[in-house]
């Protein structure tokens, strides 16, 4: 997950993203502080209905990185859970390079500077993710 900023104006939209070997997952835009709660509403309502479709047979992963909210009790609980349905991916502390949605983020970076006209605002970010 990411904030992302315009150049022109400030403020930032915080957005939560996924991809798969198969296809880009819709931006999620959190509109709260990202807590365990939120994350756990993203990843249950979001994220597994997804890779359930996608892989049936359990054969997926899932990969999120040491944040603390990922690393929450109740994240970790119901990951537990879920065991199963996809495989989670164990993930080496402050391995961001390793991590390939940073280059996602790159990307999503680049196409927001490559608007014309620039968003002046959150609204007009805001709407570029859609």
């Amino acid at each position: 997950m990411k904030a992302c900023t315009p150049q022109a104006g400030g403020g930032s939209v915080m957005v939560w993203g996924m991809f798969s070997w198969h296809d880009l997952g819709r931006l999620i835009r959190v509109e709260q502080r990202l807590n365990s709660t939120t994350y756990l509403s993203i990843v249950a309502d979001q994220v597994h209905p997804i890779l359930l479709m996608a892989y049936p047979n359990g054969d997926g992963f899932f990969q999120q990185d040491n944040a603390p909210c990922h690393g929450a009790r109740i994240v970790q609980e119901w990951f537990q859970e879920q065991e199963g349905d996809f495989t989670l991916l164990r993930w080496p502390p402050q391995s961001l390079d390793l991590n390939p949605i940073e280059h996602l983020w790159d990307e999503v970076k680049r196409a927001i500077r490559q608007l014309v006209p620039q968003p002046s605002n959150l609204t007009g970010l805001g709407s570029a993710f859609h």
